[in-house]
């Protein structure tokens, strides 16, 4: 019994070795940890139970057969983090380069199957040369259990993706499948193809950083959520996020203990909405003076950055909080602007994630660039995401609402549960100017003073529309607030909205307009 007991523990003294102590040191030369180093970053210390620590490949061509390491390149298991269970793994690029074989899918598959049945988070940490080549069409298989899997998991448990190496190819549709996207500057890479076949295909000279790196897919193509400077950086970042989020869709988010109290007086609102009313401010302002700690965790924050959304607290209860930023593009809703906000929205519905609504929107971006590409098309998703969450929603309109756009950020109309406005709201179908030169036309061209009677007709349609209390007369919003209440009237808000039920009809699933 106690050789045997020797001969186990010799084993999994070599499975915790990777691919051993020189590959290690290399991973360490690019200024990269281990596999098992960032897991014990990620989660609670001590915390970690591995499975499949002893799985080996069973591939016998190009003399795999004579190189069979414990784990085969992927660690997996469950863990806590903040005290809740999560599953996880960890590529190993010390092994095989991280490449992706049978064994190693069906490890990946196995944890997630786990997750899916007792109810859990997944978290991937992929760092891979991509399919294991030696493996064949069994490793393009094992890409597509995975995605089987995300897909099945998508709205049921949280899935979060940390890319911190390669990830390239059909590689990178798992990530893509999943909730969040965590990326490393100057150490992560997504690509379908990468630069060499992009010269040979298109004759484009472009560098792996230009094509997929955190910095590109984070602020150009919005596939990356965060891009971070490093990776202890990166898997604290995973820590923070996961205090915001429930275990799965059956479960409530986690209510956080907060020492900011609920009668918080927000003076510094009052005369946060400049005199001009084409001046522009930041709306972070707003929302960091408004929720708990004046903590706000922004998500896509370099991406479609006219829209801004991310996780705080109010009273302890995570809420998603989506606001039009007047300090980018006037905050106006533009194709990557409504994709970005459609996606968030409906995680936080999937979830259970109350959304908070900050609303500045002088409409939609107009030009035949966003014409030509869909604006009507994706406009619509941000549009529909609202209209279809059942969650508590509440929005308050800081100052502009024109137009179709009114509508779509969360409007009373499309069962927005509490709606306020401040005394600084212009609710209308478009700005003054606009309308102006469009019902008074005629009557200005034939105006003795064309620009003093301008002048008159613009302060005219300001004293009628440039106001919230029209819409208040028609119980468009609820309440005309003062600004330095409106934390005090959320928290109103969402407490009593706490237990709000609301059904959609029976469907196999709708037809969002993609």
């Amino acid at each position: 019994m106690v050789d045997k007991t020797e001969r186990l523990r010799q084993l999994k003294a070599e499975a915790l070795l990777g691919g051993g102590q020189a590959r290690i040191d290399a991973q360490h030369a690019k200024g990269k940890l281990t596999a098992r180093e960032r897991l014990s970053i990620l989660v609670d210390e001590g915390s970690f139970r591995e499975f499949d620590m002893l799985a080996r490949h069973r591939s016998t061509k190009f003399g795999l057969e004579k190189q069979r390491p414990l784990g085969d390149g992927v660690v997996t298991g469950e863990c806590t983090i903040h005290g809740r269970p999560v599953c996880v793994f960890a590529q190993d690029f010390t092994i095989f380069g991280g490449s992706l074989g049978e064994v190693h899918a069906e490890k990946i598959c196995k944890v997630m199957d786990h997750a899916m049945k007792i109810g859990v988070p997944v978290i991937g940490l992929n760092d891979s040369g991509g399919a294991r080549i030696q493996e064949g069409v069994v490793s393009l298989g094992g890409y597509a259990d995975i995605f089987l899997r995300n897909t099945m998991a998508s709205g049921v448990i949280p899935q979060i993706s940390v890319v911190l190496g390669p990830c390239a190819g059909g590689a990178v549709y798992s990530p893509a499948l999943t909730d969040f996207i965590f990326m490393v500057k100057g150490a992560s890479y997504m690509f379908v193809t990468g630069p060499e076949v992009v010269k040979t295909v298109t004759h484009e000279e472009v560098t792996f950083e230009e094509l997929g790196g955190a910095d590109t897919h984070a602020g150009r193509s919005g596939v990356a959520h965060f891009a971070m400077d490093n990776e202890v950086e990166c898997l604290l970042a995973v820590r923070k996020l996961m205090s915001y989020l429930p275990l799965s869709n059956r479960e409530k988010p986690p209510t956080k203990p907060t020492t900011d109290t609920v009668d918080r007086v927000c003076d510094k609102l009052k005369h946060i909405i400049p005199e001009n009313p084409n001046q522009p401010y930041d709306i972070k302002e707003v929302i960091k003076e408004i929720v708990d700690e004046h903590d706000f965790f922004e998500v896509h924050a370099d991406y479609a950055q006219n829209l801004v959304v991310g996780f705080a607290t109010l009273n302890g209860q995570p809420i998603g909080v989506v606001a039009n930023q007047p300090a980018s593009m006037a905050g106006v809703l533009d194709i990557n602007s409504s994709i970005k906000g459609a996606r968030f929205v409906r995680f936080c519905d999937a979830f259970g994630i109350a959304l908070v609504v900050f609303e500045d929107v002088p409409g939609f971006l107009p030009g035949t660039d966003q014409e030509w590409r869909g604006i009507i098309r994706h406009g619509a998703k941000l549009l529909y995401a609202f209209c279809e969450a059942t969650v508590p929603k509440v929005t308050v309109i800081t100052r502009k609402a024109y137009g179709g756009a009114y509508d779509v950020m969360n409007s009373k109309h499309i069962r927005g549960d509490y709606n306020v406005a401040w005394p600084t709201a212009e609710i209308a179908v478009m700005g003054a100017k606009g309308a102006v030169e469009i019902l008074y036309r005629k009557e200005l061209d034939k105006a003795d003073n064309k620009e003093v009677r301008t002048q008159e007709l613009l302060d005219s349609y300001n004293e009628q529309f440039a106001n919230p209390y029209e819409a208040a007369e028609r119980g468009f919003i609820d309440d005309v607030i003062e600004p330095q209440n409106t934390r005090i009237e959320l928290i109103k808000a969402l407490t009593s909205l706490r237990n709000k039920v609301d059904t959609n009809p029976w469907k196999k699933h709708g037809n969002i307009p993609l």
